[in-house]
């Protein structure tokens, strides 16, 4: 090790850790850059409405990570009851047979049982265990054993390296992704409103319904101003380095409920300014991280801030206008069937308009982006077509470079 690797201020690359709600955006994760994947079983997790994984996916997850020098981490974040346990113990062990590298739990019985009857899982505490502080990381350590220390999402900056240098063992920050309104996500709107309990699988994102402001029965609000509870989600692109120069061991997104195209967007923006970041040593010009995180962000669906990570979420990090289709993102334009190198013809599937004109961007993973501007299509009757409107349909077009099944192709903004 020479004399600058010595003084560098960023000492080691961090884990890019990915969400996927079924195997299908696990492999997508992966082949985007993902550095390990977190994804539900069908039992113990805290999102039941994700497709989730059955035993038999997991061990196909974990053998697809283990060919692409990935891992595999497993929710167990369940916050049970007497009657959750049933079946706990041979779960784990199926678990730790399957190859998973390690489970996120936010219970301590759960974080004791797992190093009883699968030692060789990790446990890594789930960040509704709210670790704010370096005396609580300590605690978890000493007294459970976890492995991993994953933060809060109110740490601030300040706070998560902190925590960070003082921790006995690795820790886990989120960057991207949901930003509950309760603590850690510790919510019960949910269990209030539509006894669906949120701890337990179930949340009904009550926080993003759209309210009236009543005064007893008279109504205060109008349709043109209804409002939610729900806060921005977090966006951290420009505090990567600050987390990368404390030390932080793991980057994850949030999201097991989005879609592949979420998956491959907002993993491939922050895998590659990850690897800048390291590489120039956190010198990165303003105009190339300009163009990361407008990469970060072509996946956005909904509005973004910064989290807690500059002291404190204040009223600029809340929604307070009305959900809409507006703000859904229509850049997914299809994903690539097939194609031939030498007459540079793809069969493309549609997901969003695609004209003849646009000018088109391919997502490839490991690749540069690469753009081309579509001249011709077709559709299965080999008629020409100037429009593309059916989502699923199979078109025809000329990718004037090479594509590969599953590319994904977007509108370049």
């Amino acid at each position: 090790m020479n004399k600058k690797q010595l003084n560098r201020k960023i000492s080691m690359k961090p884990e890019l850790l990915a969400p996927a709600g079924d195997l299908a955006r696990a492999k997508v994760a992966i082949n985007y850059g993902a550095d390990a994947v977190y994804l539900g079983g069908m039992s113990f997790s805290l999102r039941s409405h994700a497709s989730n994984f059955t035993m038999e996916d997991i061990r196909e997850a974990c053998k697809y990570a283990d060919a692409h020098g990935a891992n595999i981490h497993v929710t167990v974040n369940i916050i049970p009851h007497n009657e959750d346990f049933e079946g706990l113990e041979q779960y784990l062990r199926d678990l730790e047979d399957a190859g998973v590298t390690a489970i996120i739990t936010a219970s301590v019985y759960i974080m004791d049982l797992a190093k009883k009857v699968a030692p060789k899982l990790e446990v890594h505490c789930s960040t509704q265990m709210s670790v704010t502080n370096s005396f609580t990381a300590q605690m978890l350590v000493d007294e459970n054993h976890v492995d991993r220390v994953v933060l809060a999402r109110e740490c601030s900056m300040e706070e998560a390296a902190e925590i960070t240098a003082k921790c006995p063992v690795e820790t886990e920050a989120f960057i991207h992704g949901g930003m509950c309104v309760n603590i850690s996500g510790r919510c019960t709107l949910s269990n209030r409103m539509t006894l669906r309990d949120a701890n337990r699988g179930g949340c009904a994102q009550s926080c993003r319904w759209q309210y009236h402001l009543m005064d007893g029965d008279r109504e205060l609000s109008t349709e043109e101003d209804l409002f939610t509870l729900g806060s921005k989600d977090m966006m951290a692109g420009r505090q990567i380095k600050q987390l990368m120069e404390a030390g932080v061991a793991s980057l994850k997104i949030e999201g097991r409920m989005k879609s592949e195209y979420y998956v491959a967007s907002v993993v491939s923006g922050y895998r590659h300014l990850i690897d800048e970041l390291y590489d120039c040593d956190g010198e990165m010009p303003e105009e190339r991280m300009e163009y990361h995180i407008n990469e970060i962000t072509k996946g956005a669906n909904r509005d973004i801030c910064p989290g807690f990570y500059p002291k404190r979420a204040d009223k600029d990090t809340i929604i307070f206008h009305e959900y809409s289709n507006n703000t859904v993102n229509h850049d997914f334009l299809g994903t690539v069937v097939d194609y031939n190198a030498e007459t540079k013809i793809a069969h493309v599937q549609v997901r969003n308009v695609i004209e003849v004109g646009d000018r088109i961007e391919a997502l490839m993973p490991g690749k540069p982006n690469a753009e081309y501007d579509v001249t011709w299509m077709k559709n299965a009757d080999e008629e020409e077509l100037t429009r593309a409107n059916k989502p699923m349909d199979i078109i025809t077009m000329e990718i004037p470079f090479e594509v590969h099944e599953k590319d994904i192709l977007r509108r370049l903004s």
